[in-house]
Parts: C-alpha cells; sequence; structure tokens
C-alpha cells in the first residue's frame, strides 16, 4: 500500500529492518543483493512481455542469437552449453522446442561423429531478428536510467561476477 509520498522502497526499509536487528554490517550487502534480485525480476518480466508474444522465452532468445552471431550460423551442442553457461540438460530442451518449431535444425558434425552441430534455420534468424528489435526498443534503450549509468552499473556487476571466477 502507498502513502501520498508514494510506494515505500522495501528494499531500504529492509536494511533499516536489517541495521535495527544488529546487523548493520550485513546491511549494505543485503540491500545491494536484494536490490540486483529485484531488479533481474523487473528485467526478466519486461524481456519476456517482449518475447512471449513471438513464442521466445529469454534462454530460447539467447540460444538464436548465439547461432545468429557464430560464422556459419552453426554450433556444437557442448558449445552452445558453455557459451551459454548453461547445464547440458538446458540447451537440450531448448533445442528441443526451437527445432520442434523450425527454427532451427540438428545435423551431424561433419569431423566428429560423437558431436551434433545445432543450425540456424532462416526462420530462426528472421525471428531473432525481429525478437531483437522488440527487446531494444522496450527494454534495452530505455533501463529506467542513463546510458552512463548503464555502462557504471554494468562495471560494479561485472566486479562481483570477475571476484566469484565468472570470468
Amino acid at each position: 500500500m502507498s502513502n501520498s509520498a508514494g510506494p515505500r522502497d522495501l528494499v531500504a526499509q529492509a536494511r533499516e529492518n536489517w541495521k535495527e536487528q544488529g546487523w548493520a554490517d550485513a546491511a549494505s550487502g543485503m540491500a545491494a543483493t536484494t536490490s540486483i534480485m529485484r531488479a533481474h525480476q523487473i528485467l526478466l518480466a519486461r524481456v519476456d512481455a517482449q518475447l512471449r508474444p513471438l513464442n521466445l522465452t529469454f534462454a530460447r532468445y539467447e540460444l538464436l542469437m548465439l547461432l545468429s552471431f557464430s560464422r556459419d550460423g552453426a554450433l556444437p551442442m557442448r558449445v552452445i552449453g558453455e557459451r551459454l553457461q548453461v547445464h547440458p540438460t538446458s540447451v537440450t530442451s531448448a533445442v528441443d522446442r526451437l527445432e520442434r518449431d523450425a527454427l532451427v535444425a540438428r545435423r551431424q558434425h561433419p569431423t566428429d561423429r560423437r558431436a551434433v552441430l545445432v543450425v540456424l534455420a532462416d526462420t530462426g534468424r528472421k525471428l531473432a531478428m525481429r525478437a531483437t528489435r522488440r527487446v531494444n526498443d522496450h527494454v534495452f534503450l530505455d533501463l529506467g536510467i542513463s546510458r552512463a549509468a548503464a555502462d557504471e552499473l554494468t562495471d560494479l556487476v561485472n566486479g562481483l561476477r570477475r571476484s566469484e571466477g565468472d570470468f
């Protein structure tokens, strides 16, 4: 519920509660973590709202874009998992759905009989570009913060990612 001053910042309230409980040293970290997680929810909802009408999830969209950026529009399943940093089961599930929708096809690797290539179909490339226009126009071009702030935020989050060995 909001008052005449506008909605309450629940993360700020949680930070104050943390301090009142004697956890002041952890309050900033809790607030940062909670803020990032809430921002993730907000951004994912915005992206999903753009992809859903195209019958795409973010995971399938990422896979289509990864293939579209590859030199030949094809990558081995293993490489897809590594680049998207997801479990092989998740890759298989996404490829199954994209293949059912005729957006990608599986092909035997020409030089490695054990490997399966995922090949981007023309319909997949067109859908990926259409989805990108929607996400660019309705999410990436207007995050609700300036471009400079977005760059600064990226740098800050990259520091956390780097400290955890993400790259």
